[in-house]
């Protein structure tokens, strides 16, 4: 029997000419991804270690998006943790106030990943980097403390999904959409402990970034990780932004998948995702009146430059509804210096937005937008979970950037198409 694609990775990692489904496995590692909130348990459990040494000073990623600029002391002591480790042991990829990001969103921009990689992160969403073909997934703090001293991590290797992606999406539907779609179909527990592999000629149509916000949204389906094979496309995007080599797996014709799903694109529509949890989607057109006090536009999973542009074109010429509050942040300094070059800045701000530095914010009920009890708020965020983004009495809707920048203009969830 051969192998899915995610497989092989796994395989080439281990130094095995095959794995199979429920193997375990220990494999090498080309990247050990922290933030400011994971990192310094990591650093904690680093000390009960008979090794206080990192593996390879090049190949740890410490990005401080979470709680930054800092909020208050424990997020600064947590910051001062990572940066004293940092510095002591010399990790080249630091990434601070400044020149840092959403570190899902920076650190394929900066090329640290490229197809065929095995990487961990002690996030969640660190599933993201499977659009560029790399098997990439969240770990806890514990696995990312032995992958920065080893550089290694065991792995139960996942069985597979398969989605075929056939057509080519509508005007106002995106990788949101489509991803939402997947989890409103098969669940939040759907892909739990899977490869969500997609493939068919509808990839064509997805963009790179639609592609990292439907790999982002793996984990909200249970899946170990999401991953997208290497095309014209992604294999252009690594030599824009990277010097590494990288090497391209391809699943087998006899690849084995616990079940395979054709979506047509084509046939999707601009997709909600209701409180409190991602699965209970809603088309546009099922929403009702559901009128709204914050819009949230940004995270790791749709800070990208594609998503301010369309969240500009749907605002340009309108105002952010009265009593609505609209926050728009970019992913990355990069992200923001294009967004200002190309005019979208001046768009959202005089339209009654404000805009952010790059950081997590509000996603996890950060800071920069806790709601108070009652209110509800549209995010292009991930997971909108009892309590995710303030109070308990709280609501969520989950939605693409062009349906979130139409509800602040119109003050409830609406399809952008209302406004043309």
């Amino acid at each position: 029997m051969g192998m899915t694609m995610t497989q092989k990775i796994l395989a080439a990692h281990a130094g095995l000419p095959e794995v199979k489904a429920g193997q375990l496995i220990e494999a090498d590692l080309d990247l050990v991804l922290g933030n400011d909130i994971t990192s310094p348990v990591a650093i904690n459990e680093m000390k009960k270690m008979n090794s206080q040494s990192v593996f390879h000073k090049d190949k740890i990623a410490l990005v401080m998006d979470h709680f930054i600029p800092n909020k208050d002391i424990k997020s600064a002591e947590n910051c001062k943790c990572c940066r004293d480790f940092a510095c002591r042991h010399e990790i080249s990829n630091y990434f601070d106030v400044g020149e840092m990001g959403i570190e899902h969103a920076l650190l394929p921009e900066k090329g640290l990943v490229v197809a065929g990689d095995a990487v961990i992160g002690a996030d969640s969403h660190t599933c993201t980097y499977g659009a560029l073909g790399a098997f990439s997934t969240g770990v806890g703090s514990t696995d990312m403390a032995a992958g920065m001293v080893t550089g290694k991590a065991w792995f139960k290797v996942p069985s597979a999904i398969k989605f075929i992606l056939t057509g080519k999406p509508g005007k106002w539907v995106s990788g949101k959409d489509v991803i939402l779609h997947i989890i409103g179909m098969i669940g939040v527990d759907g892909a739990l402990y899977k490869s969500m592999e997609f493939t068919g000629d509808g990839i064509d149509s997805l963009s790179m970034d639609d592609r990292f916000t439907i790999c982002n949204m793996a984990i909200e389906a249970g899946g170990k990780n999401g991953i997208f094979p290497v095309d014209d496309k992604a294999e252009l995007y690594m030599k824009e932004h990277s010097k590494r080599s990288f090497q391209v797996y391809e699943a087998d014709e006899d690849a084995e998948y616990d079940a395979v799903y054709t979506i047509d694109l084509s046939e999707l529509k601009p997709t909600v995702a209701f409180p409190h949890l991602p699965e209970n989607t809603k088309t546009i057109d099922e929403v009702g009146e559901v009128k709204i006090d914050q819009v949230v536009i940004g995270s790791c999973t749709n800070g990208r430059i594609d998503d301010m542009r369309i969240a500009a074109e749907v605002m340009s010429g309108h105002k952010v509804a009265k009593g609505v509050r609209c926050i728009v942040i970019p992913a990355t300094q990069a992200i923001y210096l294009q967004s200002m070059r190309e005019g979208l800045l001046e768009i959202f701000i005089e339209a009654g937005a404000v805009v952010s530095t790059p950081t997590c914010g509000p996603c996890l009920g950060g800071y920069m937008g806790i709601l108070a009890a009652g209110e509800r708020c549209v995010s292009t965020t991930n997971r909108n979970f009892v309590g995710r983004m303030g109070h308990v009495e709280s609501e969520v809707y989950l939605a693409s950037p062009a349906v979130a920048a139409a509800s602040a203009v119109t003050g409830k969830i609406s399809c952008p198409c209302e406004l043309e």
